[in-house]
């Protein structure tokens, strides 16, 4: 039967009080147990893993690991004829108002070089549930919310479920044949690709499926690449199912891959970064100021950089930062997100250090390098 909700959306009533949770919900230890609502954790420095039991009131735990998380208890049962309980995930980019640490993401359509990710599930008998692999899309860079377009691709089905819509046809992706379903939720558009049997593992281009919707007239190369997300939604049962393996990577135009941990290759984009100083015994103030040196404006930034080992930041003004220490990623806020050719734009931030003052060597606006 069609689903009305989809796991992370809590549509309709759900939606005001899983924002709040969404948003107020703390980091977890690696390694750890999360019985949390929508209690959340950092792994690898780079991806956030997130219990997300948005559809019941029932105990739903996961234990996460160094590269993905087990459900280790899912109580909750829902109608085959209704919506998952919940959407147990580990995801790059943004979801609702937490981003990752360093993404790149939100990052225009047209100014991905290519997106790729590599996953292998683990499952279970006598479950209903699906190994649901989703990617999220919006006309503007949004960080917070749910965004317009949702591509869904089903690794495994187990019971009476299927996607929402309809099925509008096959297609060829990746070397692999997939039933399409096409439809809508109320909050989101859906396009769903649906393997004709259960696949395991596999490294793929994330661009590619983007390319297909495209296509197909539901996105076009403005949208923006908000997340990259992959988990299970379970109606019954699910204790077992497991990501025990996620890694995805989105490179710009530029060269420069989300969460960068060194210089990329290539030239620089069409900005520059000036990042000033003023220090003490045990902290600092640091103004960065970023400058369009393009000839084309910039509608919407983000500028990623890695702070030198031993700085934490403390505050912030100007930009919303995600990230306190190592990768950081500033991102404007309503009134300075527009960039005109020749023109800059400032922020700033407070940190402690540990004896080491250095400045980032790299920075990245919209997934490029800039000069510094």
């Amino acid at each position: 039967m069609r689903r009305l909700l989809h796991a992370g959306l809590a549509a309709g009533l759900l939606a005001t009080a899983a924002l709040a949770a969404l948003v107020t919900a703390g980091p977890a230890a690696a390694d750890a147990e999360i019985c949390e609502q929508y209690g959340t954790a950092t792994i690898g420095g780079r991806y956030v893993v997130m219990n997300n039991r948005w559809g019941t009131s029932a105990q739903q735990c996961i234990n996460v690991t160094s590269t993905g998380f087990a459900i280790t208890s899912q109580q909750g049962v829902g109608s085959t004829s209704g919506p998952p309980v919940s959407y147990p995930a580990v995801y790059l980019g943004c979801h609702y108002s937490r981003c990752s640490p360093g993404t790149n993401l939100p990052i225009r359509v047209s100014d991905i070089a290519n997106a790729t990710s590599s996953i292998n599930y683990q499952y279970v008998s006598g479950a209903t549930y699906n190994a649901s692999y989703d990617i999220w899309l919006d006309p503007a860079p949004k960080t917070d919310g749910v965004s317009q377009q949702e591509i869904m691709i089903w690794f495994n089905r187990q019971g009476s479920i299927q996607p929402i819509g309809s099925v509008v046809g096959n297609a060829t992706i990746g070397g692999r044949t997939w039933q399409v379903w096409q439809g809508s939720n109320g909050a989101n558009a859906v396009v769903s690709y649906v393997a004709p049997s259960a696949i395991t593992s596999w490294s793929f281009s994330v661009l590619d499926f983007i390319r297909d919707v495209q296509n197909r007239g539901a996105i076009t190369s403005g949208w923006y690449l908000t997340s990259i997300q992959a988990g299970f939604e379970p109606w019954i049962g699910g204790a077992g199912l497991a990501v025990t393996d996620f890694s995805a990577q989105v490179n710009g135009n530029g060269g420069t891959p989300s969460n960068p941990t060194t210089p990329p290759p290539g030239g620089t984009a069409s900005c520059r970064v000036t990042y000033a100083t003023n220090t003490w015994n045990t902290g600092f103030t640091a103004n960065v100021t970023v400058a369009n040196t393009g000839s084309t404006p910039v509608n919407g930034w983000q500028l990623a950089f890695t702070l030198p080992s031993g700085q934490s930041i403390t505050s912030s003004w100007n930009a919303a930062l995600t990230g306190s220490s190592g990768a950081v990623t500033a991102r404007n806020i309503t009134w300075n997100g527009t960039i005109p050719p020749g023109g800059s734009t400032s922020f700033g931030f407070q940190a402690n250090h540990t004896g080491s003052t250095a400045s980032p060597s790299v920075f990245t606006l919209n997934g490029a390098r800039c000069a510094v």
